[in-house]
């Protein structure tokens, strides 16, 4: 899940999103942007900014179909990272647009893996909230020799349960007047499955159809993104239908994660990895119930709960924390000199790092 790219562009239109930009670096452009050929008809988009010789960190930005943005750059300092971001399969600056072809859990791994190779780094630390995170562990436990660090935000996991909250009127207690506008435009007797319902109307062929019910699945979502719940309804359609089909697509086969649970099951495979969880308390979305029961199940990871803090990466608590975790990462003497594609940077196993 993930709805950042658009809160961000709303940043200039509220006070609440306007304090979170006082904790970011200032704006920096790539000093690299090409388009990436990952096969079955897919190019995707990605861009480096910061130090070219820098500590290699790869942003995995929310939805799936949420897309990255030049906010998410302002995270680290651009003197000591060397910050990679991409556009994964059918959204963004990615062709082709809102397509699910092709488009699984398996071959965004596979395209992080493609991209870390063309970059020719042989670690990076991996960033990723909401479906981003979900994302990041499952990248984590298919190559953890590749992961130096995760930071991790806004926890999805992916599961049944989580999808049940949000689609099946967990949250929608809480906003009965939003969670009503999203239910109502869906005949009743269809409502007992909710993301099959709309996937009916997002994959109908009609692009008007398709269109307006992107708009109600991405409102739902962008409404409860951060404690001061707010209602866009001028939701760009390209960037709506993208959205709400990928992050649908997922969701109606299970993040195609094979099992139920599987990245709880699985975190054997990172042993060794080390992280930090940044979580919001108010987190309507994913909430944060989830990042607790990770925090208390890998044993490598620290949780910082944001009080007062919704799900949205530019939420001022969240903006704060996370930048503080990247420059704590920047800080620590702990270095890795055995790798390439970068500077030092963090060690899987080292003593002493945010989270020990």
């Amino acid at each position: 899940m993930g709805f950042a790219g658009y809160i961000e562009r709303m940043m200039d239109k509220s006070h609440e999103q306007k304090s979170a930009v006082t904790f970011l670096y200032p704006p920096v452009e790539p000093f690299s942007r090409r388009m990436l050929d990952v096969g079955e008809g897919h190019s995707v988009y990605v861009e480096e900014s910061g130090n070219p010789v820098g500590v290699p960190v790869v942003v995995l930005h929310g939805g799936p179909g949420g897309g990255s943005s030049p906010m998410m750059r302002r995270f680290f300092d651009p003197a000591h990272y060397r910050i990679v971001l991409f556009d994964q399969r059918g959204c963004g600056r990615s062709k082709p647009h809102a397509s699910v072809e092709a488009n699984t859990t398996q071959h965004l791994l596979a395209d992080i893996e493609q991209i870390r190779t063309e970059l020719g780094i042989a670690r990076w630390i991996v960033f990723g909230g909401s479906w981003g995170a979900t994302l990041a562990l499952a990248y984590a436990q298919a190559q953890p020799r590749r992961v130096a660090w995760l930071v991790l935000r806004g926890v999805f996991l992916g599961t049944q349960a989580e999808l049940d909250w949000f689609y099946g009127g967990g949250a929608g207690r809480f906003y009965p007047e939003l969670w009503a506008r999203f239910v109502e435009a869906i005949p009743e007797s269809e409502r007992g499955d909710l993301i099959g319902a709309y996937h009916q109307r997002l994959f109908s062929g009609v692009f008007t159809q398709e269109s307006r019910y992107a708009r109600l699945w991405s409102d739902w979502e962008n409404a409860l993104a951060t404690v001061e719940t707010r209602v866009f309804h001028d939701t760009p359609v390209d960037y709506a239908r993208a959205f709400a089909r990928l992050e649908n697509h997922y969701f109606t086969h299970g993040c195609f994660l094979g099992r139920d649970g599987q990245l709880l099951a699985d975190l054997w495979r990172m042993a060794g990895i080390r992280g930090t969880i940044v979580q919001g308390q108010f987190d309507m979305i994913c909430p944060p119930a989830t990042a607790w029961s990770l925090h208390r199940q890998w044993p490598g990871s620290s949780l910082r709960m944001v009080p007062m803090a919704g799900h949205a990466l530019s939420e001022p608590g969240i903006t704060a924390e996370l930048v503080q975790v990247m420059d704590g990462l920047r800080d620590s003497g702990a270095r890795d000199q055995d790798t390439s594609g970068g500077a030092g940077w963090p060690g899987r196993q080292t003593a002493g790092w945010p989270g020990s």
